[in-house]
């Protein structure tokens, strides 16, 4: 858990001023971790029990200057629901408004065009069972086609059926996207897969790589939950990586 270091706006409730902090706190992991993209890229986290409403980055603002309080909040139909004085990014809203309609489930989302997601999902045959990390994800990513910039309706519908049961997918030529039940989850979910798509790249440079055998990806994925810290997915590693980001700054709290 995320623990409040300043006050909160009085027209917030506790449970969306935790939500907000553990969001700005994600968005400076992120950009620790070097995953910013300029002023682009979102990462969204719904308001606890508000189901249509979410929260998301302010659009002109990079991922280091997204605290709790300038987040913007908006509903699934592309509506402020609070007096913000920036803008959504379009392409981030038209995206994720759709898996937050329609995955109930789904409670985090996280985009991001890192080098080495954007480069395993413009190759063909995206991922391959060639590393560790990618014989977690084996059978369990979903893949789009490139459409063009993500502003428009339409594409929504293709990007829920092309999903389908999966919650991780590789937007083809574009980059990742990661889904969780919880923020931690998603954020143990896309950095597994980063560094999948990362030593992905770095083997391929040196030449054929050995390619894991279904069978044992089957015994990885049933015993990865062995090598898991108690407390959800994903919570250990989070807080861990938040903590690093307190020792540079905390302005993320505000």
């Amino acid at each position: 858990m995320v623990t409040a270091a300043a006050d909160k706006p009085r027209i917030v409730t506790d449970a969306e001023w935790e939500a907000r902090q553990q969001l700005a706190a994600c968005y400076r992991v992120f950009d620790m971790l070097g995953w910013s993209e300029m002023i682009y890229n979102h990462i969204t986290l719904k308001v606890p029990g508000e189901d249509h409403a979410f929260l998301i980055n302010p659009f002109g603002l990079h991922f280091s200057e997204v605290k709790a309080s300038n987040l913007v909040k908006i509903d699934i139909d592309g509506n402020k629901l609070d007096d913000s004085p920036y803008p959504v990014n379009r392409a981030g809203f038209v995206q994720h408004a759709v898996f937050h309609r329609h995955l109930p489930d789904v409670h985090c989302i996280m985009h991001t065009h890192t080098t080495a997601g954007m480069a395993v999902s413009s190759l063909e045959g995206g991922l391959q069972p060639i590393n560790f990390y990618a014989c977690n994800f084996a059978g369990q990513i979903a893949y789009h086609d490139f459409e063009g910039v993500t502003v428009r309706d339409e594409e929504g519908a293709r990007l829920v059926a092309n999903l389908g049961d999966k919650r991780m997918l590789l937007l083809r030529n574009h980059g990742i996207v990661a889904m969780g039940r919880t923020l931690p989850e998603a954020f143990i979910k896309h950095w597994s897969l980063q560094r999948a798509c990362e030593i992905q790249l770095a083997t391929l440079s040196m030449g054929k790589p050995l390619t894991v055998a279904p069978e044992v990806v089957a015994v990885h994925q049933r015993d990865l939950h062995m090598a898991q810290v108690p407390g959800g997915a994903g919570a250990a590693d989070f807080a861990a990586m938040v903590r690093l980001v307190d020792r540079v700054d905390t302005s993320w709290r505000e």
